[in-house]
């Protein structure tokens, strides 16, 4: 039988263990996506290629959340938007029900975001 430590010796403790690491210094080219410019100019609280489902979820309904947020600021009624958007009432609802169910997961400030997506 062979001894545990004669294979695989213990990692000698490190003589100074509040060592900062060097920073790294690549060069980062901050080129943003279509949400901003730039990564630090992002409203989103986490960035898009971290939850890319999450993203996408939201970025389908940008229409959706335009449409109820045009509707809520001028106040505009079912009929009145159902005319303005060259849809049918019943759609008109629909739509208001979506941005209802993602708004209790959005920000007001990412609804804006995603709403300003909209083509």
């Amino acid at each position: 039988m062979f001894a545990i430590n004669a294979v695989a010796p213990s990692p000698s403790p490190d003589p100074n263990p509040h060592r900062r690491e060097e920073p790294d210094f690549d060069h980062y080219a901050d080129l943003g996506c279509e949400v901003a410019p730039t990564c630090f100019a992002c409203p989103l609280p986490h960035c898009k290629f971290d939850d890319l489902p999450r993203y996408n979820k939201y970025r389908r309904l940008a229409p959706d959340l335009y449409m109820a947020r045009v509707i809520h600021n001028e106040g505009l009624s079912i009929a009145a938007a159902a005319a303005r958007f060259s849809i049918t009432p019943r759609t008109v609802f629909r739509v208001l029900n979506r941005h209802r169910d993602a708004m209790q997961d959005l920000t007001p400030e990412e609804a804006a975001v995603f709403a300003s997506l909209a083509p």
